[in-house]
């Protein structure tokens, strides 16, 4: 079977093993945000070789707050009782920070979705990842 990204990162950089439980959801959700942008990314590169202000653009709308909360609100009804709980430590965790363009329940729902990325990311889970974005953004008509 195929190493993880995050396995291949820890094994390359000697990263110790951590027991991902005990990550506070706003850590889940910063790397969460990362994994979630590269996936898009990677979406909107595959579309054509432009600059990158048009790439920013097209990949703008798919990541902001108000859209990642879309993404999370449709796979409720696939996600595990562990990513339900672990989504749900995101939306609740309190942040002193806020986005600028989008209501509170948005941004909590969009650091919802960070988290639970950012928990599967860390498990090493990278198929599972993939399988939630791609049903989400479908779903939510982002591709």
């Amino acid at each position: 079977m195929a190493e993880s990204l995050n396995e291949r990162i820890r094994e390359t950089f000697q990263i110790e093993e951590r027991d991902i439980k005990t990550f506070s959801p706003l850590t889940l959700a910063f790397i969460g945000d990362g994994v979630y942008e590269i996936v898009v990314r990677t979406l909107i590169v595959d579309q054509g070789n432009t600059s990158p202000s048009k790439l920013h653009k097209m990949s703008a709308h798919i990541v902001r707050a108000e859209s990642q909360a879309a993404v999370i609100d449709s796979l409720q009804e696939i996600l595990t009782d562990e990513e339900k709980e672990v989504a749900r430590r995101g939306r609740n965790a309190k942040s002193n920070t806020h986005a600028k363009n989008a209501s509170v329940m948005d941004y909590r729902k969009a650091t919802s979705l960070e988290a639970l990325l950012g928990y599967l990311y860390l498990k090493g889970e990278d198929k599972r990842i993939l399988e939630l974005i791609k049903a989400g953004l479908k779903k939510g008509n982002f591709i």
